[in-house]
Order: structure tokens, then C-alpha cells, then sequence
């Protein structure tokens, strides 16, 4: 399905919730960041919920890259403590290697833990056209395309690993067709950004804007590939989490009291 093609059908989906008296709720962008700033995220989406905020309650997820496999894992209920660190085999990739298409596969089988788009909740991943550039979007009603494979795609980084095969065609990172993607969320209601590699917000819509800390960014290193950061990536994370929900809270249901 073309970006263009899901991008129509999401405007009418909340031009729909507007007739009905609802604004669209808000809606969480997840950007991208290589291996280290996929644990960051996912220690962030799992400080998120023990602060009293939900991300899978987003009315929309649009994830690219880092932030598909976290918006997958976040929006499938993937237990995130579980992914605090990783096995030996996610950490033993040789720094110069390109993961093998298959392997890159199986790494996001893990992370996610299922093929299963999830049931009633809204997620974008977003990916590139290796052959023709064109961006596309999926949000699982493409018959065939496992939720995995979708996320592989949009985080299959050229350096870091193959394209990934979906229907005869080859993609690659999601990124390189839009950084964060966050104009898709345009209309959705509030628009949190979360990105850990940041780009310019200025022209990203959004109302809430969370990056990696000086400490989170000093725990990132040089080389967001680098797996042996994972962990102390994703400690950054649950730590900046408390006040990121306050800002997300504040600005999705308004100030306490």
C-alpha cells in the first residue's frame, strides 16, 4: 500500500472522530536511532507506564525506524522489562557487520515478539521503496504483511542491515523518506514527538517534544549501532521518564489539579 493510499484513509478515519464530537485524542510519533536509541525508547515507553502514562493509549503511533519497533512493541503490550537487555546473541554483532536480511528479521521477531498487527490499535510504520525511493506506510490491512517484517523494514539502516523483501519489493529504514515522519500525525489531536536522535522541531506539528538528556546522551556513545549500550541506554530512558510523563500528561489532559 502506497504512503499516499493510507496517509487518504487516515484523514477521512479523523475528519470521522472530529463529526462525532472527538478531537482524535493525541497521538505519539517515535523517531528513529539505531539499536541504542530503540532501548532508550523502550525504557522510556516502560517508564511511561509505571508514571501513569500510557502510550498504547495514543489514538495514533506513527513509528519509523528505533520507533517502529518500540511503537510495535508498545502497541502488542510487549513486556519492556523484558527487553532490558538483551540475550548474547542480539549483543555479538561484529561492529563493521550488515546484518543478513534474515537475521535482521529475527532480532525484530524478539523485540516485538509477535507477527500479529495489534487489535484495535492505530500504528504506522513507515519504510522506503528501495528501487523506486517512494515512501510507504503500513498499518496492517496489507494481506500478507507481518508486523515484524514491517518493522525490519523500516529499521533496516543501509551499514547496519540488508532491505528487507515484502511482496517481491525491497525496502529500507524509514527514516530516508521523512526523518520522524511526524507530519503523518497531522490532525490527530496533541502530537508528542519523541525522538532520539533529534531533528529540528520547528516544522514538526508537534506540541510535546521529548529528547535524550545530556546523561542519556553521554550513555548513547558515538555509535548508536553499538549493542553493548543497550542497557545503559534503556536505564536512560526509565529515568527520564517521570518527567516526560508530566509534560505528556500536561499537555494531553492539562495540568494536575
Amino acid at each position: 500500500m502506497s504512503r499516499y493510499r493510507v496517509v487518504r484513509e487516515w484523514r477521512f478515519r479523523l475528519a470521522a472522530m472530529r463529526r462525532r464530537g472527538g478531537s482524535g485524542g493525541w497521538a505519539l510519533v517515535l523517531g528513529p536511532g539505531g539499536p541504542v536509541g530503540t532501548a532508550w525508547l523502550a525504557g522510556l515507553a516502560a517508564g511511561l507506564r509505571r508514571s501513569g502514562v500510557d502510550p498504547a493509549a495514543a489514538a495514533l503511533i506513527v513509528g519509523t525506524s528505533a520507533g517502529a519497533i518500540a511503537g510495535a512493541m508498545i502497541t502488542t503490550g510487549r513486556d519492556l522489562a523484558a527487553v532490558a537487555e538483551l540475550p548474547l546473541q542480539g549483543r555479538d554483532r561484529p561492529p563493521d557487520e550488515v546484518l543478513p536480511e534474515e537475521r535482521h528479521r529475527a532480532g525484530m521477531e524478539y523485540l516485538v515478539g509477535t507477527d500479529e498487527w495489534p487489535g484495535g490499535r492505530h500504528l504506522l510504520v513507515t519504510a522506503v521503496d528501495v528501487e523506486s525511493g517512494e515512501p510507504v506506510v503500513w498499518d496492517g490491512s496489507d494481506d500478507g504483511v507481518p508486523l515484524t517484517a514491517a518493522v525490519a523494514a523500516s529499521s533496516a539502516a543501509p551499514g547496519f542491515a540488508e532491505p528487507v523483501t515484502i511482496g517481491g519489493r525491497r525496502y529500507m529504514d524509514g527514516a530516508f523518506g521523512g526523518g520522524s515522519n511526524a507530519h503523518l500525525a497531522a490532525g490527530a489531536g496533541t502530537v508528542v514527538l519523541i525522538e532520539p536522535l533529534p531533528q529540528t522541531p520547528d516544522d514538526s506539528g508537534a506540541d510535546v517534544w521529548i529528547v535524550p538528556d545530556e546523561r542519556a546522551r553521554e550513555a548513547f556513545g558515538d555509535d548508536v549501532g553499538d549493542m553493548a549500550r543497550w542497557t545503559p541506554a534503556y536505564r536512560e530512558g526509565l529515568r527520564q521518564a517521570p518527567a516526560a510523563a508530566e509534560l505528556i500528561a500536561a499537555a494531553v489532559r492539562g495540568p494536575a489539579g
